[in-house]
């Protein structure tokens, strides 16, 4: 009996394992928070999920309203979460995995921690929607999107079902990656450190914009010291990118996703200022 007992134990010890590793399961009540700041899985899910969807403050994101993937790095590249706010890996597109985990590496790489340069004594963000204009044909950054290309052993290696769980391949793995439109942004703490970005995929390239700010918004994690948008949203995305020329006023627009740059720039100048 005793035998038998430790045997139930044991599989109710594995079992409650195995739950806590469903992307569909409710949140830990672990902290949301790692000891270096940045979100746990649980705390990335909650706040993407209220970005998106959960939150009535939080409704209008443009786009097509679809589920999205998320993913955060660390000042090092390195992935500490990756999430899906279906309830099955499939009810998102599965290439924006990847695509997530792109933006995160690239905002990460492009923006600028306080002492990082001395132009920019506080530090500068750049968001991957502020990468657009430069990278195109004939633009000053032009090839940029290739500089940097992801490791595909780390973005397809290991069991596909893990994909978007607490042991997805990619966690204390370095992707890489380049991505110049909108979902990618730096994340800054309370002391205007950067700490490392997020990246968004599953929708527009603008609605992923509007989501990863909802969602570092919700995470607390945008004391963004300065940006080429300015204040009040110091990394925004901006539409300012001529339909006839093709040119971009500021020199860092982004295209329209709906064909209204005025729509698109009210919707994005709704968002939540940087604190």
């Amino acid at each position: 009996m005793k035998r038998l007992a430790l045997s139930l134990t044991a599989l109710a010890v594995l079992a409650v394992g195995c739950s806590s590793d469903n992307n569909t399961g409710p949140s830990s009540a672990a902290s949301k928070f790692r000891p270096d700041g940045l979100p746990t899985w649980d705390g990335l899910r909650d706040a993407v999920i209220a970005a998106t969807k959960a939150s009535p403050s939080y409704s209008s994101n443009g786009g097509l309203a679809l589920n999205m993937w998320a993913t955060v790095v660390d000042r090092t590249g390195t992935v500490v979460a990756v999430v899906f706010t279906g309830d099955e890996r499939g009810d998102q597109w599965l290439g924006s995995r990847a695509i997530s985990a792109q933006k995160a590496s690239a905002a990460n790489f492009f923006s600028l921690g306080a002492t990082d340069s001395p132009n920019f004594p506080n530090g500068l963000a750049l968001s991957t929607a502020n990468l657009y204009t430069a990278t195109q044909p004939g633009g000053s950054l032009y090839g940029l999107q290739f500089s940097n290309p992801q490791d595909p052993d780390v973005i397809y290696g290991g069991n596909p079902s893990t994909y978007g769980t607490r042991s997805d391949f990619m966690v204390n793995k370095r992707p890489g990656g380049i991505n110049v439109f909108g979902g990618g942004l730096a994340l800054y703490n309370a002391d205007g450190e950067l700490i490392g970005a997020i990246g968004l995929s599953g929708d527009t390239s603008c609605a992923d914009h509007n989501i990863a700010w909802k969602a570092r918004s919700i995470l607390g994690l945008d004391y963004v010291p300065a940006g080429v948008a300015g204040p009040p949203r110091q990394d925004n995305i901006i539409f300012d990118i001529d339909p006839v020329t093709g040119k971009s006023a500021s020199g860092f627009g982004h295209a329209s996703c709906s064909g209204d740059n005025a729509a698109d720039q009210a919707l994005a100048n709704t968002l939540p200022p940087t604190r």
